[in-house]
């Protein structure tokens, strides 16, 4: 019978520099009339987020975003200078986030790598930087799972727990990397300029094993909503990566949840459960959920805490809310994201301690 796997540790980072607010000050005027302006204040305070977290140094100057001039009205950076910004500050980044997991001590005991990324890829990559720097073995297996999106973070947990369960010697290390700032459009589109306001810089790295300790990873499930493929889309243009995030994206997800729901919760009733893991990708997207899910409000607490103080770090955002579940205390949760498809990676778990 194959083993049990358990989430045991979840280290965080983000960068120093809090941008929401330069973001606010500076993207209105991107836009082309006053209406578009008002619009986007309009829907920014209403967006729940206080935090957004980026490798850029914002600018005082009202006209200026960053310190370096990265963004500079009319010079937006190519693919290239992008990429190149990625490879610069990512490492340091994952280091932030692998000092709370020791990884010192527990370096000869890491079998597994996972890396996730939809924002930055270079090769040799960042999975072999971390072999080399905490000097893991150099059998370690390593995957990188890459331009998932916000759901990649359950597609490892659901690739480590199959790893743990048919080998009870594994241990695997899950790194999330996202530097979602460097993609920023020079748009006077205000629908993709509001794609843009809630994505942040973050990481978490974090230890899967068969240690009956942290979160138990029971199941996982995998659906596809109908008719949605447009509505979430992430191709590689000439100026950096291009994010399509529809409006109709919430109102897919609240119609499409009801048919999904019997599956994902193997049948039961959502008052069976204690924890409710949501991928904040917005309030809207939140709110969705709640409705087409039916699940009360307090229950998604730990989701727009995260939303508020940190925005969405893509795939990285699932193990920010992970965490604050930890500290709930133990109990029976369900978790879900969502991503290109339109894609709802959903996972049942146990909070032990």
């Amino acid at each position: 019978m194959p083993g049990k796997a358990y989430l045991n540790e979840i280290s965080l980072s983000v960068p120093d520099h809090d941008i929401h607010g330069k973001f606010l000050e500076f993207a209105p005027a991107l836009l082309k009339d006053d209406h578009s302006r008002a619009l986007f204040r309009r829907v920014a305070a209403r967006c729940q987020i206080e935090h957004r977290y980026s490798i850029l140094q914002g600018h005082p100057a009202k006209d200026r975003l960053d310190y370096t001039g990265f963004y500079r009205r009319g010079a937006f950076p190519d693919t290239g200078t992008r990429m190149r910004y990625f490879q610069v500050h990512a490492f340091s980044l994952v280091r932030e986030a692998l000092v709370g997991l020791n990884l010192e001590v527990l370096k000869d005991d890491i079998t597994h790598l996972i890396l996730t990324t939809c924002t930055g890829f270079y090769a040799p990559g960042l999975d072999v930087e971390i072999v080399k720097h905490y000097g893991l073995k150099p059998s370690v297996e390593r995957t990188i799972i890459g331009f998932m999106g916000c759901h990649a973070g359950m597609s490892a947990l659901k690739l480590a727990r199959h790893i743990v369960r048919s080998d009870k010697g594994a241990r695997v290390l899950i790194v999330n990397l996202e530097l979602c700032t460097l993609h920023l459009k020079e748009t006077e589109s205000v629908e993709h300029l509001l794609s843009f306001l809630i994505f942040a810089d973050g990481c978490a790295a974090s230890i899967v094993s068969n240690d009956p300790r942290g979160i138990e990873l029971q199941s996982f499930t995998s659906s596809v909503m109908p008719d949605s493929g447009d509505q979430i889309t992430w191709t590689i243009g000439d100026s950096g990566f291009d994010m399509q995030l529809s409006g109709r994206v919430p109102s897919t997800i609240a119609a499409g949840l009801p048919a999904c729901l019997p599956t994902v919760l193997e049948g039961d009733g959502i008052d069976k459960f204690n924890h409710w893991a949501i991928h904040p990708g917005g309030r809207s997207i939140l709110d969705a959920v709640r409705d087409g899910a039916g699940i009360p409000e307090k229950a998604l607490s730990a989701s727009r805490s995260v939303l508020r103080d940190f925005g969405n770090m893509s795939s990285a955002t699932i193990m920010f809310v992970l965490k604050e579940i930890m500290r709930q205390g133990k109990g029976r949760g369900c978790g879900m994201a969502f991503g290109p498809g339109l894609t709802v990676e959903s996972m049942l778990f146990q909070v032990q301690t």
